[in-house]
């Protein structure tokens, strides 16, 4: 009997049984299907008949300050106004028909992931490279407003996300971590564990007491240095996108935090922009052995670009389908 997709993502993450793994799409952009078409893609051609997904609802509430600074908050003396700015019960947090959109979750098979904050740049209204360096050298000469910047933020995810799940049930937190680049984050270890973890812990219980299990830190940087502290935390998922994939490898991830960290993702985009040897040799190298071991879902690490051929997205499609059947 077939499962239904909640149960199915559910089951992967748990390292059970799946009727088969869990496939999300990419990302389409619109102005790649328009120069697929130019390709031989036909007009009336349904993309979710041809490449076949699960369903996911991504449900994305609003972190920005309300209304928006426009000099962000500098000293501690001036964070009561964030505080103030930064409040959950705020109706224009959640899309005016969220009534409507919780009322249709209920009768909707589609695995549901709940944004539950955006992470420490953002947080500290990182924005441009005026206030990134503001935000680096208070790390270092004001550490109490940063410690109570990420505090208050903390707080008030916390409480967004106790409002939502009291009115609709998830299968995974999201918590979103643009935090470096290629070359690895852009803080150390260190003081991500003091300056930032800490402030993750409010949410982090509420996600527990509603029975969320399953918590993603999903990241557009090489944050291999920041696992071992995200593990102790409680996050038990990595989702890494556009990242540079050598160092990020989740066959050596695995071997290294084995089951502990679950996977979503991992197979470079890039290939996909090579042609069909590479992207043959990209999927029969990876996806059976992080199959084999489970808590894990197949998935290209970026959204597709025009740089992708209709006929080698496909063909990654195809293959990728083969492999998994076989």
């Amino acid at each position: 009997m077939a499962m239904s997709n909640r149960q199915r993502f559910r089951e992967t993450m748990h390292y059970g049984d799946p009727d088969r793994l869990p496939y999300f799409e990419e990302g389409i952009r619109e102005e790649v299907v328009t120069l697929w078409r130019q390709q031989g893609l036909a007009v009336d051609t349904d993309l979710a008949s041809l490449f076949p997904s699960d369903p996911v609802e991504h449900i994305e509430p609003d972190f920005d300050p309300r209304p928006a600074f426009e000099r962000w908050p500098s000293s501690r003396a001036e964070l009561a106004e964030l505080e103030q700015r930064l409040d959950p019960a705020d109706a224009a947090r959640l899309p005016e028909d969220w009534k409507a959109q919780v009322r249709a979750l209920r009768d909707r098979d589609t695995v549901r992931m709940l944004q539950v904050h955006q992470g420490f740049f953002l947080s500290a209204g990182v924005m441009d490279w005026g206030r990134f360096a503001d935000v680096m050298r208070a790390l270092i000469e004001d550490p109490r407003y940063v410690h109570e910047l990420m505090a208050i933020c903390g707080a008030f995810s916390a409480g967004l996300a106790e409002r939502i799940l009291a009115e609709v049930s998830i299968d995974a937190a999201v918590f979103s971590e643009p935090i470096g680049d290629n070359g690895g984050p852009l803080i150390s270890p260190r003081m991500y564990e003091e300056f930032v973890l800490p402030s993750y812990e409010p949410l982090l219980r509420v996600l527990g007491r509603h029975g969320v299990d399953t918590v993603i830190f999903l990241t557009y940087a090489n944050a291999r240095l920041l696992i071992p502290s995200i593990l102790e935390r409680g996050f038990n998922c990595l989702w890494a996108c556009e990242v540079f994939i050598d160092a990020m490898d989740y066959r050596d991830l695995r071997r290294e935090f084995g089951r502990d960290l679950r996977l979503i993702g991992g197979i470079d985009l890039d290939a996909l922009r090579q042609g069909k040897d590479a992207i043959r040799e990209e999927i029969e190298a990876k996806v059976p052995p992080l199959v084999a071991s489970g808590g894990y879902v197949p998935l290209a690490d970026g959204r597709v670009r025009e740089d992708v051929a209709f006929e080698d997205y496909a063909y990654y499609r195809e293959t990728l389908r083969s492999v998994l059947e076989r």
